[in-house]
This record gives C-alpha cells, sequence and structure tokens, in this order.
C-alpha cells in the first residue's frame, strides 16, 4: 500500500473550467493554470507513477471565503489535473473518494490523501 499527501491550489469549479465556443470545448485559462500549478507540486515531490492501481483519494477542500460553494463541483477539475501528471493512469481507477470542507483558508487550498488499494 501507498500514500500520497499533496497540498494543492484550491481547485476550480467545474463551472469555470470548460469554456465553449459554438460545439467546441475548451479549457479555460484558468483550467490550464490550475494544471499547471498542480503538475508543479506533484513534480517537487519524490514520488513515482502509481500507474493502474486502484486508489482511494481523500480531498479536503479549503475554500478561499466565506461564499456557498457546492464541494463536488470542484472534483472533477481536481481529479483531472492529477491525472494529466501521470501520477496515475485515469481517474476510472478511483474505488473510493471521500470529499470534505475544512475551514477557509487565506488563498484556498485543497489536500489530497492518495492510497494504493492492490
Amino acid at each position: 500500500m501507498t500514500t500520497i499527501n499533496l497540498l494543492i491550489p484550491y481547485p476550480p469549479s467545474v463551472n469555470t473550467y470548460w469554456g465553449f465556443h459554438g460545439h467546441r470545448r475548451f479549457l479555460t485559462n484558468k483550467a490550464n493554470q490550475f494544471k499547471a500549478d498542480v503538475a508543479h507540486v506533484v513534480n517537487k515531490q519524490p514520488i513515482h507513477s502509481l500507474g493502474l492501481s486502484r486508489l482511494e483519494i481523500s480531498i479536503t477542500l479549503y475554500p478561499i471565503d466565506k461564499r456557498v460553494r457546492d464541494i463536488d463541483n470542484s472534483i472533477k477539475s481536481c481529479l483531472d489535473a492529477l491525472v494529466a501528471t501521470k501520477l496515475f493512469d485515469d481517474d476510472s481507477q478511483v474505488d473510493v473518494l471521500l470529499i470534505l470542507r475544512g475551514e477557509q483558508r487565506k488563498g484556498g487550498q485543497a489536500l489530497v490523501t492518495i492510497t494504493t488499494l492492490d
């Protein structure tokens, strides 16, 4: 069993992650910046790819401010950014997903704990 802890920026809502131009869908600048920020955090860690392992992921979201937020709106962008770093191959590997709301933190953050199940 392997466990990885990452403290990443607060993930953007899926509502601001994708942009649309006609029928074309694209990642917004906010999404691209978030993916780059997550890659920077992952690349600073002495960790190896988890490959095709089955995963349990716990994400504690520490919001930027006191605005009302649906915590599920930030999860897809978080998982997509982690996959883009090649930390694991696909978010379909996640068998257990726990989402928690933490206290407000200046700038916002998310604590991601990834544990292999096999």
